[in-house]
């Protein structure tokens, strides 16, 4: 049969189908519902669907129905795959109830065509290839739109938790009120388990923790981020306590630079303090290292932290010509003074720990006192001692600095 011949007959079809298309959009709906579960849901209501249906079947029909047709005009399945997409409707189920209906609005044409009889069966069939071109088309329209929604969804979902998350590590004087709005949007609990990770980016366009929220979620731990220029920060939400070192080393697995973590704090509200600790903790680490530190939560460490040009002159002070012999006998000082101070003063204990003979702790300790402020024996010297030892322990790059 000549092709146009069997488009006019085909146009024929479609026009008597057009005339009980509002019993046709039912029907196919139902349908849909018979034979797909998803959508005996609550996501997609019937009179969601059914809409849906009529508008598609529609423009199908406006197409076939007018023989000169040479376009096809694809906003419905445009619009059912945005719409689809902003109801979290699984993209696969969407594509089979398209499917779905196409079958059975083809079988209601070749119902109609047998109906008419004459050559009306032959005719559909010529026509069947550029029917289900159609069909293909309808789908990849919907697809493109699906998929286009998601990222776009995903864009300003992602927009807006940067913002969320810049709020609660910018805004130190957030009222209670705010951060319980934040953290409901963000779906964290107000008070629980929580780090702050600052991670140093080291390509330009990379993440500098790749992979990382994948293996959080394996942990059922939450996070949000805020990507900057050069850097990444995010609170993690962990649902135990016990799962803060689970993160820490999920962080560890990912980290490509230096990486910073905060102690575990457990309201959401002290997010901005916490980020001090992260950044503090990734800054004194070796530029260029690939490492993660993570800062202990006690008192010398937030002083240390808080002015660390007056802990360099303390510990300068403190220390003195220990901090200019060479590196080797600086470290074996330092290591020696360490294991002195754990073991309570007692040589033989340190000596111990160092794997030496006592008498060469006490030789050890009698050179280091020649660069102290005072002799060992005053309570004074022994917590100056100490203080600066668990400074440049906590801050190893103290030892790095210029004496001021």
């Amino acid at each position: 049969m000549h092709a146009t011949a069997a488009r006019r007959q085909v146009a024929e079809l479609s026009r008597t189908l057009a005339l009980r298309i509002d019993a046709l959009a039912g029907a196919m709906a139902q349908h849909t519902y018979d034979h797909i579960e998803f959508y005996r849901s609550t996501v997609v209501g019937p009179d969601d669907l059914r809409a849906s249906m009529r508008h598609n079947v529609a423009y199908i029909i406006d197409y076939l129905a007018d023989p000169r047709s040479a376009s096809v005009d694809l906003s419905a399945p445009a619009e059912t795959g945005r719409r689809r997409a902003l109801q979290d409707a699984p993209l696969a189920e969407v594509l089979r109830a398209y499917r779905l209906g196409f079958t059975y609005f083809w079988e209601q044409l070749l119902l109609e065509a047998r109906k008419t009889g004459g050559t009306a069966p032959d005719a559909l069939l010529d026509a069947a290839s550029d029917i289900w071109e159609l069909s293909d088309a309808y789908s990849i329209a919907l697809t493109d739109s699906y998929r286009q929604t998601r990222a776009e969804r995903m864009v300003e979902t992602d927009r807006r938790r940067s913002a969320l998350v810049a709020e609660l590590i910018d805004g130190p004087s957030l009222s209670s009120e705010t951060v319980w709005e934040v953290a409901r949007i963000l779906d964290f609990p107000f008070q629980g388990t929580f780090l702050v990770v600052t991670a140093e980016g080291v390509t330009p366009g990379e993440p500098p923790l790749p992979g990382l929220e994948s293996r959080l979620r394996a942990l059922d731990v939450s996070s949000a981020w805020r990507a900057q220029p050069g850097s990444e920060t995010g609170v993690l939400s962990c649902p135990q306590r016990q799962k803060a070192a689970a993160a820490l080393e999920a962080v560890r697995s990912a980290a490509t630079g230096r990486v910073g973590v905060s102690p575990v704090y457990e309201r959401l509200d002290q997010t901005g303090h916490a980020l001090r600790y992260a950044q503090v903790a990734a800054e004194s680490l070796p530029p260029g290292a690939v490492a993660v530190r993570q800062l202990d939560d006690t008192p010398l460490t937030e002083l240390v932290m808080n002015n660390l040009e007056t802990t360099q002159r303390a510990v300068h002070r403190i220390l003195g010509g220990v901090l200019s012999l060479p590196e080797e006998d600086r470290t074996t000082l330092l290591a020696t003074a360490r294991a002195w101070l754990e073991a309570h003063g007692s040589a033989t204990e340190a000596g111990r720990a160092l794997y030496c003979h006592a008498n060469t702790v006490r030789y050890r300790m009698h050179r280091l006192e020649e660069f102290l402020r005072g002799p060992l024996d005053d309570p004074r010297i022994v917590a100056e001692l100490s203080m600066a030892l668990d400074a440049v322990g906590t801050f190893p790059t103290l030892l790095d600095l210029r004496r001021p």
